[in-house]
């Protein structure tokens, strides 16, 4: 605030925090889906490539915060409104609850998925559309904080 900046852009520099759960929920999908395929790939290893397929969709949701993280922080300006932070603060929030969820959706599946897969390869079809799924979480999210950080 003593750099001359107005108090309501406090809000906007505390939406930028709130992108980091986003890349939390794309660590902690990427680690336990991780696991899967290591656990896995003792018993299968011909299947590896094949199941990295969750690891990739976990790290696509931390994308979905750098992208809104891009948006607000290039809108951040000494004049800005009160209404515009709030605005901001609710992309940040929404981008990054709904990174955390899909990204803890798509490590549980994934881990699941590819133990599962395994064991019995027509589950590996079952896996990517609930993984798709789970990845639309994380889709709402940037959705909505675009929506947001367009107004």
């Amino acid at each position: 605030l003593s750099a001359g900046l107005h108090p309501a852009a406090v809000f906007g520099d505390v939406s930028n925090a709130f992108f980091s759960l986003s890349a939390l929920g794309a660590a902690y999908g990427t680690a336990k889906s991780g696991t899967g395929i290591a656990a896995m790939s003792v018993m299968r290893p011909e299947l590896i490539m094949k199941s990295i397929i969750p690891v990739v969709m976990a790290g696509i949701i931390a994308i979905y915060g750098l992208v809104v993280a891009v948006l607000i922080a290039n809108a951040l300006s000494p004049s800005i409104t009160l209404f515009k932070s709030f605005l901001q603060l609710g992309a940040g929030l929404s981008v990054g609850l709904s990174g955390l969820a899909a990204g803890f959706a798509i490590g549980i599946v994934g881990d699941a998925g590819v133990r599962g897969t395994a064991q019995q390869p027509r589950l590996f079809v079952g896996m990517i559309l609930i993984l798709i799924f789970a990845e639309v979480l994380g889709l709402y999210g940037l959705i909505v904080a675009l929506i947001l950080s367009t107004k």
